[in-house]
């Protein structure tokens, strides 16, 4: 039983040693007009996405990454030039964990928290992890941020548009009642308002983005999008929950990181501190069709589509308002779905050695009135 303690104390004893560079290093790029970016959830699906777009972008910017790799978090999301790169440094952990959480809140300029559980239907057979990782970690993000708000420029929340539940009003504004459907939105929609309620505290200097359904490559195969894709590749039957007439509004990841980046970057912050904005396209396409666009991509005849029972907590309509990030943003989407979904596909087609490792996680049992039922 020594070994695993000993192991345990090197990890700890590693991270204090790590942390201490990263103090000195944080401290040389302050003297060279750079900055610190601290990401939760890195290695998750949007997470990745935009510490790769920040990486490229921004060459003199040095990058901590927490994420305690869950199933759906994969170090080989990160590209390994970034992997191997001086200017990233990655910890395991969870956000849970306050003293993690400070200690690379300390060294940090910007910080943006992707870190979550976040799939509808796992919420369902598990919601325990959920609110312990949604809510508790970003409460961990909040104390640590209010200790650190003199260091700490700017703190983006990734929330979700989940949380509002089904649309009441078309177009739905930031304004709309949230009303989460599922344990995953309630989850969200509590860490979204602790956020809210910080600001109002400590008047930190953070904001709020409730995104609409991203897509993109890297995506875990759980989600509608990499689901479809993958059934079509395999030549399976492209299962749709309930009649697929449910509509999303879409935004590509590379569209959301743009979102971020002008966030983080905007001259006069004060016009968005403070301030919750919704990250959509203001178009909303239904499940149906999305299946429909896959099979005919792969030339598959209809007879591939197979409708299973409907998801419970299941949306109906999600059409994101613009408005308001395009005011104080000056932001809206480059990648139309239609466009943007040919390139996804093509990810998936060429990377079946990263995607196929998650196939026996396509799809979640959860028990409905004494039924088990693989959603």
């Amino acid at each position: 039983m020594r070994f695993p303690r000993l192991r345990l104390l090197f990890v700890i004893l590693l991270f204090f040693h790590k942390a201490n560079l990263l103090s000195e290093e944080a401290f040389d790029a302050q003297t060279n007009n750079t900055k610190v970016v601290f990401v939760t959830g890195a290695a998750g699906f949007i997470g990745s996405n935009f510490l790769q777009y920040m990486f490229d972008k921004y060459p003199t910017y040095q990058f901590l990454v927490l994420d305690a790799l869950t199933y759906a978090g994969n170090l080989n999301n990160i590209p390994k030039y970034i992997r191997n790169s001086d200017r990233f440094k990655f910890f395991y952990g969870s956000v849970t964990n306050y003293q993690l959480v400070e200690k690379l809140m300390c060294i940090s300029d910007l910080v943006v928290h992707f870190a979550a559980e976040s799939h509808v239907t796992r919420s369902i057979l598990d919601d325990y992890t959920f609110f312990d990782t949604d809510v508790m970690g970003t409460r961990a993000m909040m104390t640590a941020l209010v200790k650190y708000s003199d260091r700490v420029e700017r703190f983006i929340h990734i929330s979700t548009s989940e949380t509002y539940g089904t649309a009441l009003t078309e177009p739905m504004t930031e304004d709309h009642p949230l009303n989460p459907r599922s344990p995953y939105a309630a989850a969200k929609a509590g860490a979204d308002r602790l956020v809210y309620s910080y600001w109002c505290t400590y008047d930190i200097p953070a904001l709020i983005f409730r995104p609409f359904n991203n897509y993109g490559p890297r995506q875990h195969l759980e989600k509608v999008i990499p689901r479809f894709i993958t059934q079509a590749i395999k030549r399976e039957p492209i299962t749709i929950h309930g009649s697929g007439k449910q509509s999303r509004d879409w935004v590509h990841t590379f569209d959301m990181s743009r979102a971020l980046d002008l966030a983080l970057h905007i001259d006069d912050f004060s016009k968005i501190k403070n301030q919750v904005i919704n990250i959509g396209s203001g178009k909303s396409t239904s499940v149906l069709d999305i299946a429909k666009v896959i099979i005919d991509y792969f030339n598959l005849p209809d007879s591939y589509l197979s409708f299973i029972d409907d998801r419970p907590g299941q949306v109906e309509c999600h059409i994101s308002s613009i408005d308001k990030s395009k005011e104080l943003l000056g932001w809206e989407i480059t990648i139309p779905f239609e466009e943007g979904i040919k390139d996804v596909i093509k990810w998936y087609i060429e990377n079946s050695n990263i995607w196929e490792q998650a196939e026996m996680m396509k799809y979640v049992p959860i028990y409905t009135n004494g039924n088990v039922l693989d959603m």
